[in-house]
């Protein structure tokens, strides 16, 4: 591997070296291990967000819905159908995935506010379903009764229950796994095609490109990648409630993926770490947490609109 190749995997291999040693230092700068395993689910919700927001250029509120039917497919199949964690992640993340397949035919076409103010349409309805039909998902009360379980591998059990750094390295499997999946997709002829579309959609049309059909696959696939997220959210909190679905989550999403940076690969990762610890540090001192939140994200937004990654790259260039 020559020096520039070197250089250009530098940020994957600082990241990966920080996410796999985290159980390590974690503890040392005031953190736990829920905060962790928080921080990388979330991250993999605003990392899919971002596949379709970044690198499609399409804005989408309504990721909730597919964020929280990957928690109720998980939490309801636990409970109702096959006591498995790995049954459960996998239903979750077909119902969310099933659920954006079924509904980009009949958005993609739309754009701008439009196709925002829709997808924030959807994702109401599945929250009202889950709201209303108390007697499946307890309605307002959430689904309980149901808790992740061991992981019997034959050879060995893994007790992601009462053991906070497996179920972590359960996440960050499961993480590695999604995460490389997107960035496999964005290096290939269909990611290069979907940075076209976002750049100049009209010419991208004139050039031949499927733009619908493109758009359709990128929906599907960043729906996929945070049911994923929403099952692995449900299994860390053994529940889940009509608030996993309501739009106020997709717009925690945007803000993880505007704040560490849009447009860029782990840009996600470093706004939702930042917006998971302000959470959870400012909730503890004052109800109006969101406020400062906010005002951060407004000042981020006017001062440094490449994110927290663009002013690291450009403290890193300079």
């Amino acid at each position: 591997m020559g020096s520039n190749d070197l250089q250009k995997q530098a940020p994957n291999i600082v990241v990966w070296v920080l996410l796999l040693a985290l159980p390590l230092w974690l503890p040392y700068v005031g953190g736990y291990m829920e905060l962790g395993s928080r921080v990388v689910v979330l991250a993999l919700a605003a990392m899919a967000l971002n596949f379709l927001l970044g690198y499609t250029g399409v804005l989408s509120f309504g990721h909730a819905a597919y964020f929280g039917l990957g928690a109720y497919g998980a939490g309801m199949t636990i409970r109702y159908l096959v006591p498995s964690t790995g049954v459960g992640l996998l239903v979750g993340t077909l119902v969310g995935a099933v659920a954006g397949a079924i509904i980009g035919p009949m958005i993609i076409r739309l754009r701008g506010v439009y196709f925002a103010m829709v997808t924030i349409a959807f994702a109401q309805v599945f929250y009202f379903i889950a709201f209303r039909w108390n007697s499946v998902t307890g309605g307002d009360d959430g689904l309980t009764g149901w808790t992740r379980l061991p992981i019997h591998l034959g050879f060995t059990t893994i007790d992601i229950l009462h053991n906070p750094v497996a179920f972590y390295f359960l996440v960050l499997a499961v993480f590695a796994v999604a995460v490389g999946v997107m960035a496999w997709l964005l290096r290939s002829p269909f990611g290069r095609t979907l940075i076209a579309i976002r750049e100049n959609e009209r010419r991208a049309r004139f050039l031949g490109i499927p733009v619908d059909q493109h758009i359709w696959i990128s929906w599907t696939i960043s729906c996929a990648v945070v049911s994923v997220a929403g099952a692995l959210y449900a299994l860390l909190n053994n529940f889940v409630d009509p608030r996993a679905l309501y739009w106020t989550q997709s717009g925690d999403f945007v803000i993880m993926a505007v704040l560490g940076g849009m447009r860029s690969f782990w840009g996600p990762l470093i706004g939702a770490a930042i917006f998971v610890v302000l959470q959870d540090y400012l909730s503890s001192q004052t109800e109006n947490w969101m406020s400062f939140v906010g005002l951060f994200f407004v000042l981020v937004v006017m001062f440094f609109p490449r994110g927290i990654l663009g002013i690291i790259r450009r403290k890193v260039a300079s």
